[in-house]
C-alpha cells in the first residue's frame, strides 16, 4: 500500500466544497508562485456529478456591505452571535481577509449581486451571480488548470502520521484501500449532518429523522472530524448546535425555505400558536422555528397561515423557494380540512390572534421590523406584523425543518491550524462547517464566506508549510 511521492511535496485536500476548492487552488497558485511546485490532491467521496457539497446548492449568501468591504461591527457582530464564546481571533482574521477573498473570486469571473430572496432588512450580504453552483464550476475549472488532481468516489478513512508529523491520508475508492502521500492535510468535508448515529449523540434522540437541506448535505457525515479527534485534536463549536431552517415540507427542492411566515401565524396540527412569529427578523428566528418544529410540534409539522394580502406584498415571491403552490382555501374551516389541521383549533387560534390586532394596518412593513404588535393580551405575543388574518382565500405552506450542517467541529486558529492541546498539529489544517467557532447560533451568511476565507487561508499556510520542508 503506498504511492510514491512527487514534486518537493503531497498535499491532499479533503473535500470538494467553498472550503476545499478555495484551500486546492490557493495552494496551487502560492506554490507557483513560491517556484517549489506542490502535488495538490483533492478527495472527494461523491461522483462528480454530485460533488460540491453544501456550497453548490446555496445561494452562497455573504455578509459583506459590498465586495470591498465588511461592515465596522463585524467582528462585535460576531461575537454577539456566538454569545461571547467564539473566539475573537478567527473573527477577526475573517474580516480581515474577506475583501481580499471577494476579490480573488472576482479574478475568476465570479459576479457579485444584492440577494434576490430575503424580503426584511437585516445584515449587508452579498451574493455570486448563479450561486453556489457557479461558484463549484468556476473555481473546478481553475484548479483542473492549475494542476490540482481530483479524486471522485474516494473516501478518507485514516491520517497516517509519523514521527508526530502528517505522512500519508488513507483513502477507500471502489473497495480498495490505498494511502496518498501527504506532507499536509486540509479537511474541509464539512460536519457530521449526515451521519444519523452523530446526530443522535450530540443532538438527540429524533435528529437523525431531520430533513437534510440539499442533495449535498448527505455527504456530510463528520468523516474528517473523527480522524481529526483521533489524533487528539481540541474540539471547538457548539456540539449541541445546528444551522436549521423552515422549509415546504411537500417540496422535493433543495432548501425550498418559506420565510414569509412572519406576516401570518404559525400554528400545529391542533390549530395551536406556540411562539412570537413577529420576535425578531427572518434570520433572527428561523432556527428556532426550525429545530421547535422538529422535536418539539406534534408529527414534527407546523403550518404557516396568512392571507391573501400576502400577495399584496411587493415580490413575496423572493421569500418563497418553494416550486409547490401554497393551499388555498375560501374559509379556514375549509383551509383546515386541506391541510389536516384540527379546523375548530385553527379558527379559535385566529380569532384571538385577530381580535389582538389593535394597531394600525396601514403601518404594516414586511422589509422591517415596523413595531406593529398585537395587544399584550396575546399568548404567545406577536411583536411585529401583527395584521389580522381575514382577508380571503386564505393560504397555508406546511412546514417541515431541514438541517444546513452542524456547529460541533474542530478547533483551527487564525491560520486555520488544527489544534491539539491548544497547539498546532504541523501540517494538518482545516476549514469551512468542519471547523467549530459556531455557537447558540449561525451568524448570517457567513459560513460559505468562512468557507472560502480559511479555504484559502488553510491552503497557503500549506503550501507555506510544505516549502519550509
Amino acid at each position: 500500500m503506498g504511492v510514491t511521492a512527487t514534486k518537493s511535496g503531497n498535499l491532499v485536500v479533503v473535500g470538494h466544497g467553498a472550503a476545499g476548492l478555495a484551500a486546492a487552488l490557493t495552494a496551487a497558485e502560492t506554490a507557483r508562485g513560491s517556484g517549489r511546485p506542490v502535488a495538490v490532491t483533492l478527495v472527494e467521496k461523491a461522483a462528480p456529478e454530485d460533488a460540491g457539497g453544501n456550497t453548490r446548492w446555496s445561494p452562497s449568501n455573504m455578509r459583506m456591505a459590498g465586495p470591498d468591504r465588511v461592515e465596522p461591527t463585524f467582528v462585535q457582530d460576531m461575537l454577539a452571535a456566538t454569545q461571547g464564546r467564539g473566539e475573537e481571533s478567527y473573527f477577526a482574521r475573517l474580516a480581515a481577509d474577506a475583501p481580499a477573498t471577494a476579490k480573488w473570486l472576482q479574478s475568476y469571473g465570479i459576479e457579485f449581486i444584492q440577494p434576490p430572496y430575503y424580503l426584511s432588512k437585516g445584515p449587508p450580504r452579498i451574493q455570486p451571480v448563479g450561486g453556489g453552483a457557479n461558484l463549484i464550476k468556476a473555481l473546478t475549472q481553475a484548479s483542473i488548470k492549475a494542476g490540482v488532481t481530483f479524486r471522485y468516489g474516494c473516501s478518507a478513512r485514516e491520517i497516517i502520521t509519523k514521527d508526530d508529523r502528517i505522512a500519508g491520508l488513507v483513502v477507500e475508492q471502489a473497495g480498495r484501500r490505498e494511502t496518498l502521500p501527504a506532507d499536509a492535510i486540509v479537511l474541509a468535508c464539512g460536519g457530521f449532518q449526515g451521519n444519523a448515529p452523530m446526530m443522535r449523540t450530540h443532538l438527540g434522540d429524533g435528529s437523525e429523522t431531520m430533513r437534510l437541506i440539499s442533495p449535498g448535505t448527505r455527504f456530510n457525515t463528520g468523516d474528517g472530524i473523527d480522524m481529526a479527534l483521533r489524533l487528539g485534536a481540541d474540539k471547538s463549536g457548539d456540539w449541541n448546535g445546528m444551522h436549521c431552517e423552515p422549509v415546504d415540507a411537500r417540496s422535493k427542492n433543495s432548501a425550498p425555505v418559506v420565510l414569509v411566515y412572519p406576516y401570518g401565524i404559525v400554528v400545529d396540527r391542533n390549530g395551536r400558536r406556540f411562539f412570537d412569529e413577529g420576535g425578531g427578523l427572518m434570520h433572527e428566528t428561523w432556527e428556532w422555528l426550525a429545530r421547535n418544529i422538529h422535536f418539539k410540534t406534534p408529527g414534527s409539522i407546523a403550518y404557516s397561515i396568512l392571507d391573501s394580502r400576502l400577495l399584496d406584498i411587493t415580490d413575496y415571491q423572493r421569500a418563497i423557494r418553494s416550486e409547490v403552490a401554497p393551499v388555498q382555501a375560501d374559509t379556514l374551516v375549509e383551509l383546515a380540512e386541506l391541510i389536516g389541521v384540527d379546523a375548530d383549533g385553527l379558527t379559535a387560534a385566529v380569532a384571538t390572534y385577530n381580535a389582538a390586532c389593535v394597531g394600525d394596518p396601514k403601518t404594516f412593513d414586511a422589509t422591517l421590523k415596523d413595531g406593529l404588535a398585537a395587544a399584550k393580551t396575546l399568548q404567545p405575543p406577536k411583536s411585529n406584523w401583527a395584521r389580522a388574518i381575514k382577508m380571503p382565500p386564505f393560504i397555508a405552506y406546511p412546514l417541515v425543518g431541514a438541517v444546513a450542517y452542524t456547529f460541533g467541529g474542530l478547533a483551527t486558529d487564525a491560520r486555520a491550524r488544527v489544534l491539539r492541546e491548544g497547539f498546532a498539529i504541523p501540517g494538518l489544517f482545516a476549514a469551512g462547517e468542519i471547523t467549530g467557532h459556531f455557537y447558540a447560533t449561525a451568524p448570517n451568511a457567513v459560513s460559505v464566506l468562512r468557507a472560502f476565507v480559511f479555504g484559502r487561508i488553510a491552503g497557503h499556510e500549506a503550501a507555506l508549510h510544505l516549502a519550509a520542508k
